[in-house]
Order: structure tokens, then sequence, then C-alpha cells
């Protein structure tokens, strides 16, 4: 009572009543309308997250979850344990042992990758509030590794380098040379970090569908091995230049968009660059 700010938004108009003010309460469910015209459950948008730039159902996730191998209860939270690190966290009650490998490839079949956990943690049951609810605050932050075999150490110094690279990026205090890198909590934003520093450590050219082909540390190694040397990148070498530089085809259409459409931000493109020395923030300027 009294809050009419929460009442407009609950109570809408609605759009299918011949009569004057007529209204729809949003209950905030999400269903699926099935063919035979019955309405299936899905969750609550209540629920919805948003996880790498995609808007993801936790309720969808965990429907999918529940009906996979000896799975008898699961939630399933967006956690941000690290800055700028969201990602999905599974809990799951099984019937004996938690098959995290089976667990993902069940959830493959019927979700896209992005919707697929990062992390499962196995629980005896799911904590829960005085009043029955699932108590979300209480679930434990996941361990630091998802592994779900016996650690095998790298073999050779390139493993031993790429298994440090795998390291910074996961945040996980080891990695052996048979460990996924998705399966430790790797995704795709995660994948393309990576590449870029096995490109920075080791002078290679290394495609981002490599990883994905070769997704263990020792796979990996095995494939930049067999590389030839002509993927190594060539080394960058100073010009002399005199005055300002003429603008390529590229930079000439979005010179052209812009004249179209002054600080028009549409274009614009985040990025973040390391730096190591002085710098030269005149240069910086021109």
């Amino acid at each position: 009572a009294g809050r009419a700010g929460l009442t407009a938004e609950r109570f809408v108009p609605d759009a299918f009543s011949a009569e004057a003010g007529a209204r729809l309460y949003r209950t905030g469910d999400v269903v699926r309308w099935r063919q035979d015209g019955t309405l299936e459950f899905v969750g609550r948008i209540d629920a919805q997250v948003k996880v790498r730039g995609f808007r993801i159902e936790l309720g969808e996730v965990e429907t999918v979850l529940r009906a996979g191998p000896a799975v008898k209860d699961a939630v399933v939270l967006a956690r941000e344990d690290h800055p700028g690190d969201k990602r999905l966290v599974a809990y799951v009650v099984t019937e004996g042992a938690l098959d995290v490998a089976a667990l993902r490839a069940h959830l493959k079949q019927h979700l896209p990758e992005y919707m697929v956990p990062a992390a499962f943690v196995p629980l005896e049951a799911l904590p829960l509030t005085s009043n029955g609810k699932v108590d979300r605050k209480a679930l434990p932050v996941p361990e630091a590794s998802s592994r779900t075999h016996a650690y095998e150490a790298p073999v050779t110094p390139l493993e031993e380098k790429l298994a440090g690279l795998w390291s910074e990026v996961l945040r996980v205090p080891t990695v052996g040379r048979t460990d996924n890198f998705f399966e430790l909590g790797g995704h795709s934003l995660l994948a393309t970090q990576l590449v870029a520093r096995v490109r920075a450590a080791l002078d290679v050219e290394l495609p981002l569908r490599a990883l994905f082909e070769a997704p263990t540390v020792a796979a990996l190694a095995e494939r930049l091995q067999q590389a030839s040397t002509a993927t190594r990148l060539p080394p960058l070498t100073p010009t002399r230049t005199e005055g300002p530089q003429p603008l390529s085809f590229a930079q000439q259409r979005l010179w052209f968009l812009d004249q179209l459409a002054p600080d028009d931000a549409s274009y614009n493109l985040p990025v973040a660059l390391r730096l190591s020395g002085r710098l030269d923030v005149e240069a910086l300027r021109r």
C-alpha cells in the first residue's frame, strides 16, 4: 500500500481487453507456450542476469540442469568473485559422485555455450532459509579449480610456459598438461586474453580457433611445435614519417560516418593497453 510506482509497474494496461481501464498483473513468471496450448513454467524474470554481454534466465539453466544425469536438485548463480569476471556457477545435488563432464555435455545439447556454467559445486543438500526457500547467500564460493582428473605436471619448457599463462588468466594455482581450458572455467573472452598472452610471450601467430581445437596444455603445445616458422610474427621496425599520414580506406569510411552523425558513439570500441616504461604524454596526445 502507498507504493504507486510499484503498483504502476506490476499492474499494466490490458492490450487484449475491450474494457476501458482494464489491467493485467505482471507476475514476473517466464513461461513457454507449448504446441498443445499449455504453458510451461521456465523461471522468473527477476532471475535474469547479464554475463559477458548475454542476458541469461537462470531458471532456464536450472531446469535443463535438473534434467541432467543423476541430478536431484540444482541452483545456478551469477558470481563475480574477481572484479570484472562474472560467471555462472552451478550448485548441484546428485545421487552419486558429481560427473562434471557428463553435465557439461548434457547442457551443451540443450543450451548455447554462454549459458553453460563455468564452475560446478557439489553439495549434499541445498541450504534453505527458515521459510523453506533456497538460501542463495549461503552458497559457498567455488574452489579455484574444477579439475575432474588427477593432476599431471607439464613435462616440457613450452608446456610449463603455457601452464603459467593459463594460471594467470584463469586465476587458478596450478594447471596440468591434460587440464581442459574450458573445464577450468575458461570462456570465449578469457580465451581471447590467453591467445593474446601466448602471442606476446612466445612471439607466434596463434589463431583463436586453435585453443578451441586443442584446449589442453599438452595439445596446444604440440600444435605450436608443429607450426612452421612462417607463423612467427615479423619484428616491428620503426619508420620515419614527416607530418600527418593519409587515412586508410577503413579510416575514411569512419570519418565519413562521423560527418553524417557527429558525436555518434556507435563505432567506439573500448580498449585497454598495458604499457611499460615512462609514458610520453605528448606522443599519446598526437
